[in-house]
């Protein structure tokens, strides 16, 4: 009896969690795995959002929500977006949901038809694709080279839009490659989507507090006043303020669209967990110095892989401008043979390479479709992004290049 419907087929388990998954299975095993798989910051969530949920614990608040999330934490999205992005939304414009990737299948699920083309700016976060494919979207992917920064170009949206083109995917700041989009990237991009009215933007700008250099974050509703209708500007509070356990993401948007949005949430979960939703309002109302102290963190251990990795012959990244992970360039290595006689055909191979030879658990640009590179995440102590570093120079000098 087959028990899985054919729309699955094609759906992948996560890449990242699935080399998380191996790794922890090799360290079960008793070797020595270095995890830069997970994008999961390694801080504790702050004080002062635990005791918000211990009290809204304590107090009482462990009833069903609304569906769209509660008065509370509604309020303290609103304010967010104003002080943070300089965007209105009204209460009815807004939704939270479990964890950002909810917000996203909701939004899919509430607009999509048979075919409809979801357009992606590779390399991009492989869920993107999988909840278009479960919800019978047609994924399409943009390559965004490493010349263009790894950002999307107006040349190319254009040249991909057609008649089925229904949403564009834009990460801002990128994951996996940390691409920051300038000013003018943005309101270039917009005088191509204006053109072309049936398309929807979806602006996923979970890691916004996550830049380095200086950069202030540009919200692309913000940037393109004239697209905010059609714009579904998407966070959470699992990156910036080390909350990924609590699953509370949220979004503001065209109201149509969110009360879509609320109908799909009604029938899969109702409202996020309301200790959860206490916890987000209090990590959003309240003081944001473990933001800043966070990113400077995130910022110091870039700067260490920029400079290790630029020191290793044969790999290149461009440094990442925001987000915690490093997406290196290994073409180099295409081709070479390693100690064993084994061919190394492409970036999977690579990183199967990295996992038994140096214990580096990392995952392959092919999962974000832009080969060949491979993902680290800088999501842990400097201290271990040596010892990571270390292990990667020296094993790639065993390999015999082309």
């Amino acid at each position: 009896m087959n028990y899985v419907s054919s729309r699955l087929l094609p759906v992948k388990p996560s890449a990242s969690a699935a080399v998380s998954q191996a790794a922890k299975a090799a360290r079960a095993r008793g070797e020595d795995v270095i995890d830069l798989g997970l994008g999961e910051p390694d801080f504790d969530t702050p004080a002062h959002i635990v005791e918000a949920a211990y009290h809204a614990a304590k107090d009482g608040q462990t009833r069903y929500t609304p569906n769209d999330g509660t008065h509370a934490l509604k309020k303290a999205i609103a304010a967010k977006f104003l002080r943070d992005n300089n965007l209105l939304y009204d209460l009815p414009e807004i939704i939270a949901c479990n964890g950002a990737k909810q917000v996203i299948f909701n939004a899919l699920m509430a607009s999509l038809e048979p075919d409809d083309e979801v357009l992606l700016c590779a390399p991009y976060f492989g869920q993107y694709k999988d909840i278009a494919l479960i919800l019978g979207g047609a994924p399409k992917a943009i390559p965004c080279e490493a010349a263009s920064g790894f950002k999307l170009t107006p040349q190319a949206l254009e040249a991909a839009i057609t008649d089925k083109t229904r949403w564009l995917f834009l990460n801002l700041p990128s994951n996996p490659a940390g691409a920051v989009f300038t000013k003018p990237d943005l309101q270039a991009l917009g005088e191509v989507l204006d053109r072309h009215p049936q398309v929807l933007i979806l602006s996923d700008e979970i890691y916004e507090h996550i830049l380095f250099d200086g950069r202030d974050f540009l919200s692309f509703a913000a940037i393109c006043p004239q697209l905010k209708h059609r714009t579904l500007t998407v966070n959470g509070v699992s990156k910036a303020y080390a909350m990924t356990g609590w699953r509370v993401g949220y979004c503001g948007g065209p109201q149509p669209l969110i009360k879509a949005m609320t109908t799909v949430q009604s029938q899969i979960s109702s409202g996020v967990c309301s200790i959860a939703q206490a916890a987000a309002a209090a990590a959003l109302e309240g003081p944001q110095d473990c933001v800043k102290q966070f990113c400077d963190a995130f910022e110091g251990r870039r700067n260490l892989i920029v400079e290790k990795i630029a020191a290793i012959d044969g790999l290149t990244l461009d440094p990442p401008g925001g987000a915690f992970y490093a997406y290196i360039g290994c073409d180099a290595f295409i081709g070479a043979t390693t100690p064993d006689g084994t061919v190394i055909e492409d970036d999977v191979a690579f990183a199967g390479y990295l996992l038994s030879a140096a214990g580096i658990a990392s995952v392959p640009g092919s999962a974000y479709e832009l080969s060949p590179f491979f993902r680290i995440s800088t999501a842990t102590s400097e201290d271990i992004l040596s010892q990571a570093m270390d292990r990667l120079a020296e094993c790639t000098r065993t390999l015999a290049r082309r």
